[in-house]
């Protein structure tokens, strides 16, 4: 039987949610160590150039995928759905300096990335990049990396709409964050993408938002 994310993890990516309420809930999560397919860069999302990085993420993800109809797949493979595209999100050093509530998004830095399953490791990973760049001429698949990456303890929640309307529940997360006594950790934020930008309307999105937070009190850590 096929191992389906949204089934069987629905802790980290929040589908148990109806999208009737049109509002998601802020909540602490402590999440373990997984493994990942990524790769950095910087500019506007909404980009032509941005389409590359989400292609090479894509075309190696889905290689991996299919290796056991290639015969390449490693004997403890199993069949399974493609994870979906996350990306971490701040801004360039100069941007960080000069923010004001507002930006430009040409200074974005991001890494996106596309999570693996547990059969993974670092040398099928890198045999599989090296067979995708093999057959499909895409740009920047030289530049993916294998990854185990662990958040720890975040405040996560889903939310509907569009992007462009983020701040209205990061400002919400951070309510709650501030409610319960902890500190967001850093200012970089992780987006986990659960629809398809290109094929749904903006107000029907849905992406996990997700920052890292400390829970202990700095002053009794004194």
């Amino acid at each position: 039987m096929k191992y389906e994310w949204r089934k069987k993890e629905k802790q980290y990516y929040l589908t148990n949610l109806s999208a009737e309420s049109r509002e998601g809930k802020p909540e602490k999560i402590t999440l373990p160590s997984f493994k990942f397919l990524t790769i950095k860069g910087q500019g506007n999302p909404n980009s032509d150039a941005f389409v590359n990085y989400v292609q090479a993420l894509y075309a190696a993800s889905y290689a991996i995928r299919m290796s056991h109809k290639k015969d390449m797949a490693p004997p403890a493979y199993y069949e399974y759905t493609v994870y979906p595209l996350e990306g971490v999100w701040d801004l360039t050093e100069e941007a960080r300096a000069k923010y004001d509530g507002t930006f430009n998004k040409d200074d974005l830095v991001f890494q996106l990335m596309i999570r693996q399953p547990e059969f993974v490791d670092a040398a099928f990973a890198q045999k599989m990049i090296d067979w995708t760049m093999a057959k499909k001429k895409l740009p920047l698949l030289d530049q993916l990396k294998f990854e185990e990456i662990e958040e720890g303890t975040c405040v996560q929640m889903l939310h509907l709409g569009s992007y462009d309307n983020e701040p209205a529940s990061f400002a919400r997360m951070e309510a709650y964050t501030q409610e319960n006594g902890w500190t967001r950790a850093c200012k970089t934020h992780r987006e986990i993408y659960l629809t398809d930008a290109r094929k749904t309307p903006p107000e029907k999105l849905k992406t996990v938002l997700r920052f890292k937070i400390t829970t202990q009190n700095p002053e009794s850590a004194q």
